[in-house]
């Protein structure tokens, strides 16, 4: 799994005209499941996102996680996180799992995700055409991919 981490003042996310999943000061996660991802890719991006440091403390360094801070998160499920450009200039997506595996796994992430934080996870609509807005915040941007953990 890949996860696109964007630390926001505010986000939102609308399909067909109606939003469907909206934050204040939290992150963004775009989130990409490939065919071999599995529920420990989840629980390892749920302990990493949870516990990540990217939020200022009273000094203004980035010492917080969204445990410290009760920061709220949006997730969008992006199956072109696992875009190959190797030939020509149009994008493959076979990296990406297929919508019945990655479907109920973008799921079952973002109830991991609410049961760690406490809270619910606002989502878009999955295989929808989507909208996101956001204020992004530092800019605070970070790539974690489950199958390379650092």
């Amino acid at each position: 799994m890949r996860v696109l981490v964007q630390r926001v003042r505010e986000a939102s996310v609308t399909v067909d005209g109606r939003v469907t999943g909206a934050i204040g000061a939290g992150l963004l996660l775009l989130v990409g499941i490939e065919a071999p991802d599995s529920r420990a890719d989840s629980e390892w991006l749920v302990k990493k996102i949870s516990q990540l440091r990217i939020f200022n403390d009273a000094e203004g360094v980035m010492n917080r996680s969204l445990l410290d801070c009760g920061g709220e998160v949006l997730a969008v499920s992006q199956f072109t996180l696992f875009a190959t450009t190797k030939k020509g200039n149009r994008p493959g997506y076979s990296r990406a799992a297929r919508p019945e595996q990655s479907s109920p796994m973008f799921d079952e992430f973002v109830q991991l995700l609410g049961a760690a934080l406490g809270k619910p996870v606002p989502t878009g609509v999955f295989g929808a055409d989507m909208q996101v807005a956001l204020v992004n915040d530092g800019p605070v941007t970070i790539w974690l991919d489950s199958k390379a953990p650092e």
